[in-house]
C-alpha cells in the first residue's frame, strides 16, 4: 500500500470518525458547561450580599509561608504588600531554599525589625520540602502559601479566613491576577486566568470538588495539611497533588474569587513552554498516582474532576494527532476527511462558543480586575494559537509521567520569573 492509500484507509475507519466527533464536540460541550455552572456559582455565591458570612467574631492566627529561590527581583515588594494586609494576627515566614542571588539580602531588613521570620536552608531541596519545613515551625492555625513574586490585596485574609469557620474546610484557593501585561503572551494569560482557570474553579465548586489549589495563593488549615501528609517532594506540581490528597481525605476545598493576588507570569514563549510542560507533567503524575483510589465509590464526588482531567488530556492528544495527519494528507495532495483550510461552519461554531466562554469569564471577574475587558480583543487568538500550543505541550510532556519508572527523588525549583 502507498502512503496515500494508508491515509485513506485511516480516515475511513470507524476509529477516525469517533476521534473526529470527539475532537469537534468536546470544546463545545465543555465550554457550555463552564459557562452555565460558572454563572450558577456567581449567582449563588458572588451576587448576593454575604456580609454576614465574612463577619468574624474570632481571629485565628495566620502564617504566610513564602518559599523562595533566587527571588531577589520581586520578594521585597511582595513582602511589603503582605505587611499591608488588614488582619489583626498574622506572621510572615520566608523559606529561602539555598538561593544563589541576593534574595536573603533583600529580606534581612524586614527580619531585623521583627516583621518577617526567615528560615534559611543552605541546601536546595525544592519547593515542597521548603514548605514542609515551614509548616513545622509556623505558629498559625491557618497557613497561607504564596509565591514570592505575588502581592495580595489588603482584604485577603478578611475573605479567606471566614471559610474556615466550617470544620470540614481544609483549604481555600484564591484568585490570581496577572500584573505584568506587557507582552502578547502575558495578555493572553490574563484572559486565560480570567476565563478558563477562574471560570473552571467556579464550575468545579458547583460539582463540589476542585482540580487544584492555586500554587500562587492557597490557604490551608494546619490540621488538614498534617492529615494529608503535607506536600509530596517528588511531584512536579505539588499543589495539584496536595489538593487531591486533601479531597481524598474528605476535606472540603473552596474557591474565593475575592481573594485577589497579583502575580507575574512568563512573558516569553520559552518561559511559558517551561511552565506549562511542568504543569502537564504534574497533572499526569497526579492522575497516575491517585486515579486508582479515586475509582472507589466513596470518592465518587471526585469523578467529575477525574473525568474532565482525563478528557482534556485525551483531547490534546487527539488534536495533535489530527493536525499531524491532516498536514501529511495535504502535503500528499489528499484533502483529509473532516478538515478544511478555510474556516467552515463547524470551526466557526467552536470559535464562537469559545469566545462566549472567554466573554463570560471577563464579565464575572470584572469586579476584581476592572481592566481585564481591555484585553478581550486578543481573545480571538486563544482558540487559534493558544489551543495549539497547549495541546502540543500536553502531548509532549504527559507521556513521561505515564512511562517513567516510579521514583522518590525531590523535584527541584522550576519557577519561571522573566518579567
Amino acid at each position: 500500500m502507498t502512503l496515500v492509500e494508508i491515509l485513506v484507509a485511516i480516515q475511513h475507519h470507524w476509529f477516525y470518525l469517533a476521534a473526529l466527533i470527539f475532537f469537534a464536540w468536546y470544546p463545545i460541550l465543555t465550554s457550555l458547561m463552564w459557562i452555565f455552572t460558572g454563572i450558577v456559582y456567581f449567582v449563588r455565591r458572588e451576587l448576593p450580599d454575604n456580609e454576614e458570612f465574612y463577619k468574624l467574631d474570632e481571629f485565628p492566627r495566620v502564617s504566610f509561608l513564602i518559599p523562595a529561590y533566587n527571588e531577589a527581583r520581586h520578594i521585597r515588594h511582595s513582602l511589603e504588600g503582605m505587611l499591608l494586609v488588614d488582619y489583626p494576627d498574622f506572621e510572615i515566614v520566608v523559606i529561602d531554599d539555598g538561593s544563589t542571588d541576593t534574595t536573603v539580602r533583600e529580606i534581612l531588613p524586614l527580619v531585623r525589625d521583627g516583621r518577617v521570620r526567615l528560615i534559611r536552608k543552605l541546601t536546595n531541596e525544592g519547593k515542597a520540602m521548603a514548605l514542609n519545613d515551614a509548616v513545622r515551625v509556623a505558629s498559625g492555625e491557618i497557613l497561607v502559601v504564596m509565591d514570592a513574586d505575588a502581592q495580595p490585596v489588603p482584604e485577603l485574609l478578611r475573605v479567606i479566613v471566614p471559610h474556615f469557620k466550617s470544620p470540614r474546610v481544609g483549604g481555600v484557593t484564591g484568585n490570581p491576577r496577572v500584573v505584568n501585561r506587557f507582552s502578547f503572551l502575558a495578555k493572553m494569560q490574563a484572559i486565560e486566568f480570567t476565563s478558563i482557570i477562574s471560570l473552571q474553579r467556579r464550575a468545579q465548586r458547583i460539582w463540589g470538588r476542585i482540580l487544584t489549589m492555586s500554587g500562587v495563593i492557597g490557604a490551608f488549615h494546619r490540621d488538614a495539611m498534617l492529615d494529608a501528609g503535607l506536600y509530596s517532594p517528588d511531584m512536579a506540581t505539588e499543589d495539584i497533588d496536595l489538593t487531591w490528597k486533601l479531597q481524598l481525605r474528605h476535606w472540603d476545598i473552596r474557591y474565593e474569587p475575592r481573594a485577589v493576588v497579583w502575580m507575574h507570569v512568563p512573558s516569553t514563549l520559552g518561559g511559558l513552554w517551561h511552565q506549562r510542560t511542568r504543569w502537564a507533567l504534574g497533572l499526569a503524575q497526579v492522575l497516575r498516582r491517585h486515579a486508582p483510589a479515586l475509582l472507589k465509590w466513596r470518592h465518587r464526588r471526585l469523578w467529575p474532576v477525574l473525568l474532565e482531567s482525563g478528557a482534556s488530556m485525551l483531547w490534546a492528544y487527539t488534536y495533535t494527532w489530527m493536525m499531524v495527519l491532516w498536514i501529511l494528507s495535504y502535503s500528499l495532495g489528499y484533502p483529509p476527511v473532516g478538515a478544511s483550510p478555510i474556516p467552515n461552519w463547524w470551526g466557526m461554531m467552536i470559535g464562537t462558543v469559545c469566545l462566549m466562554q472567554l466573554l463570560t469569564g471577563v464579565f464575572l471577574d470584572r469586579r476584581y480586575d476592572q481592566e481585564i475587558g481591555r484585553y478581550f480583543g486578543i481573545a480571538v487568538f486563544y482558540p487559534i494559537l493558544y489551543w495549539i500550543l497547549l495541546a502540543i505541550i500536553t502531548t509532549w510532556s504527559s507521556p513521561r509521567a505515564w512511562l517513567q519508572r516510579k521514583k522518590r527523588s525531590h523535584v527541584r525549583w522550576a519557577t519561571v520569573r522573566d518579567a
